[in-house]
C-alpha cells in the first residue's frame, strides 16, 4: 500500500500568517500597494528607498507567490510591469492595520525610523 501524504508546511495558523507577511519589506509593499491600488516596479523601489532591485523582485514574487498580489506585464513598446493587491492581500490590511495600532500604542515612537500607519 503507497502512501502519499504531504508534511504540514506551517505549524499552525498563526506561523502561516506570518510566513506569508514576514519579509524586511513585505509590509511595506502591501501598505503602499493598499494606498495607491496599483503600481510599476520602478514606483515601488522609489517609495521603498533602502530596498535593492533584486530583494524587491523576490520579496514580490513571494507576495504573488503567496496569491497576496497580482503582477501583470505589459508586453509593449516600452515594456513594464504593474502589481497590484488581490481580495486575500486586501483582506491582510485591517490585520496590518491593528499591528501598526498596537505599536503605536507600546512603543517609543524615537525608536522608528518611519511610521507607515500615518502615511
Amino acid at each position: 500500500m503507497s502512501e502519499t501524504s504531504t508534511q504540514p508546511r506551517y505549524l499552525n495558523e498563526f506561523d502561516a500568517t506570518m510566513q506569508l507577511i514576514q519579509g524586511k519589506w513585505k509590509i511595506m509593499i502591501l501598505y503602499e500597494l493598499a494606498e495607491v491600488k496599483i503600481c510599476r516596479f520602478a514606483d515601488l523601489q522609489h517609495h521603498i528607498k533602502s530596498v535593492s532591485h533584486k530583494t524587491l523582485t523576490n520579496q514580490l514574487q513571494e507576495l504573488a507567490t503567496a496569491g497576496l498580489i497580482t503582477r501583470h506585464d505589459f508586453q509593449t513598446a516600452q515594456p513594464h510591469v504593474e502589481y497590484q493587491l488581490t481580495a486575500k492581500g486586501q483582506s491582510l490590511i485591517p490585520l496590518l492595520d491593528a499591528i501598526c495600532d498596537w505599536g503605536l500604542a507600546h512603543v517609543d515612537h524615537d525608536l522608528l525610523q518611519r511610521q507607515l500607519c500615518d502615511e
